[in-house]
């Protein structure tokens, strides 16, 4: 009887696992077909073209932004302005070779300096490289009513999600004939650090009292960056002054960005400018 009993069970068993066997896949599939089915779902999704969420080094930042400055042509100062064209602001509607330097129109995660905040955040890093030596503390801070701020877009064409954020401060146009006298002139800020990365400034100084070496010291280490040495150009007359120095910045891929300091004497203008 007992026997009986025991066999009855193991078939029970046999005949149930039979049934899940065949009957349970299917009725699973049907369960998580409802779950799914008619159901609106949301989810994160990172595009290539949304690249703060991609984070590049200090040293790619500013390679970046130096060969998309190659490709456009704008004037950094009075003086160096009488050697290349003025072509003003522009805004690319489809973005065409490498790399692309273009208006942007805030399309970023939001985090970027708004243009509310620019000018303080301008002023906030004046002062801090005023504190390091690498300049006067004679330059004045930039006022809403005297300066313009732009948004720009440095990207990688191939690449977008390689793409920097940057403000360009400058003394606006109808401003031009004001007394610049330990003025800043024009500057690019990163949109998300605030950092300067190049900036023309008019001082008291001379060329005799300016140390370059120990200025591009300081500034690397202000804005992060790494692997740096003495660079040697080719063709020094390329220059539109003979009081400069460059230097070379390792940068994406193998490359480099060379980073100039230099002066115009006479109306006694400094700049650190990325190469272009």
């Amino acid at each position: 009887m007992k026997r009986s009993k025991k066999n009855l069970f193991f078939l029970l068993v046999a005949v149930l696992v039979m049934v899940l066997a065949v009957w349970g896949p299917e009725k699973l599939a049907r369960y998580k077909d409802d779950m799914i089915l008619n159901q609106i779902t949301a989810e994160p999704m990172e595009t290539e073209t949304e690249g703060y969420r991609y984070s590049m080094s200090s040293n790619d930042k500013l390679y970046l932004l130096s060969k998309c400055l190659s490709n456009q042509v704008q004037p950094e100062s009075d003086l160096s302005a009488m050697t290349r064209t003025n072509s003003g602001d522009m805004d690319y509607q489809e973005l065409t070779g490498t790399y692309a330097f273009v208006v942007s129109h805030k399309d970023g995660t939001g985090r970027e300096i708004s243009d509310e905040e620019v000018f303080d955040t301008c002023n906030q890093e004046l002062g801090i490289l005023k504190e390091l030596g690498i300049l006067p503390n004679t330059v004045k801070d930039v006022q809403t009513t005297a300066y313009s701020a732009v948004l720009y877009s440095a990207i990688d064409v191939p690449a977008p999600r390689n793409n920097v954020l940057v403000w360009k401060v400058e003394l606006s146009t109808g401003k031009q004939n004001a007394n610049k006298k330990n003025r800043l002139l024009d500057a690019y800020i990163d949109a998300d650090t605030g950092k300067l990365y190049e900036f023309y400034v008019r001082t008291e100084l001379s060329w005799s009292d300016i140390n370059p070496d120990e200025i591009i010291e300081k500034w690397s280490t202000y804005m992060g960056l790494e692997e740096w040495e003495a660079y040697e150009p080719v063709n020094p007359l390329a220059e539109t002054t003979p009081c400069f120095r460059k230097y070379r910045f390792a940068g994406m891929d193998g490359g480099y960005t060379v980073v100039t300091i230099g002066f115009y004497e006479g109306i006694n203008e400094l700049f650190l400018k990325v190469s272009k």
